[in-house]
This record gives C-alpha cells, structure tokens and sequence, in this order.
C-alpha cells in the first residue's frame, strides 16, 4: 500500500496505522505477544485505543499487518484484471503475486519479515495467519471461478500448489534475510524475494507434468 496519489487527510491516516504496525511488532517482538499489552501500543504512537480499533481488530491484527496487507493487495488485484484466457489459472495466480508484492510500500519487506518471525514462535498467531489463510484462497477461488467459469476443484488445487510454493520461497527469503542481517542488519531485501519465488515457480510445470504422467 503505497501513498502515492493520496490526499493529506489519507497520508496522515496511513502513516498512523504504519507507526501502530512499526510499534507493534516492536513490543511484541521485545517483550512477547502475550506480555506486551495494547496499551503500550497506543501509549508508543500517542493515539487512543479507539484509534487503534479504527485501524485493527485485535493485537493478531496488529501483529499480521504486513502478510493481511499482502493479501488484501492479491485480492484487489485478481478483482481487478480481466478474465484469464483458457487454460490453467496457475500463470495468472503467480502474475498477481509479483504484482502485489512489487505494489508493497518502501520497509513492507522488513516489517513482513518481524512478523513472521513473530508468528513462527507464538501459536495463536498461527491459528490467526492460517485461518485468514483460509479466508483468502475461499475468496480468490470463487472469484477465479465465477470469471472463468472453471472447476473449483481444478482451481482451488491450482492455487493450493501455488501457494506451497510461495511458502517455500518465503522461507527460504526469510533464513537468508536472516543470516544477513546477523552478519550486516537491515538484510531484507526484496530482489531476493522475487528470486525465490522465480525459483519456486519454475518448478510447479514439473511438479504438474509429474502428477499427470502418474495419472
């Protein structure tokens, strides 16, 4: 989410759910998910927690801002482009991720990695990330399905492989970036990013031809 083309008013709002975001994963990333409190959250950006709400549902919300922000992106933008040709819906899904992921805001890339860091060790962040998880692919399934007229099923497991391999590649971006940033902080870096998921992707043709050939 970017701020180009935004009025003042819209600026303002941004940069406030940026610093509850920035300041939230300090906390929790300092004191603990479950032992850093609300509070200190909107105390650190000097709003109320009525203006937290106004941007966030809870301190899951909070903590999964950069990946719900990545997402959201996703979505608009599958909504956004017109039917795929015939075919396998897989290039299309992989084209919207590059896209979502290059429309990301300057620092998306080191907030994203704070988070996921975060999640990986705290279980009810988790339980949040994969239940949105769910919430996402049900959306982008039934709107590659109404606009292409394609099988649910053949969709939904098309999107499922792909999304195996953005796992992968955010995986493997997130131990480099953190080895990186052992030796030299500051090492996330987006470029990488886009290598592994290029990796990744060009592997699901094979994976596909296997699958088909066993069938």
């Amino acid at each position: 989410m970017t701020d180009t083309g935004l009025t003042l008013r819209e600026r303002k709002k941004l940069r406030t759910r940026r610093a509850l975001v920035e300041e939230a994963l300090r906390l929790f990333t300092e004191r603990g998910f479950g032992e850093a409190t609300l509070d200190e959250v909107v105390a650190a950006v000097e709003v109320s927690q009525r203006t937290f709400f106004r941007y966030f549902s809870s301190k899951e919300d909070v903590a999964l801002a950069p990946e719900k922000e990545l997402w959201a992106a996703y979505v608009v933008e599958m909504e956004r482009l017109p039917p795929p040709a015939e075919g396998s819906p897989l290039p299309r899904f992989e084209e919207v991720l590059f896209t979502a992921v290059a429309g990301m805001a300057d620092g998306w890339e080191r907030r994203f990695l704070v988070s996921r860091a975060l999640c990986d060790r705290t279980p009810t962040l988790v339980a949040h990330s994969l239940r949105h998880c769910a919430e996402v692919t049900d959306r982008v399934v039934a709107l590659a399905g109404r606009r292409s007229r394609g099988d649910e099923l053949r969709i939904r497991l098309t999107l499922e492989l792909m999304l195996a391999a953005w796992r992968w590649a955010m995986h493997q971006w997130s131990a480099e970036a953190a080895a990186s940033s052992a030796a030299a902080p500051g090492g996330a870096d987006r470029e990488a990013l886009y290598a592994r998921m290029r990796e990744a992707f060009a592997a699901l043709p094979g994976v596909v031809a296997l699958v088909t050939e066993r069938g």
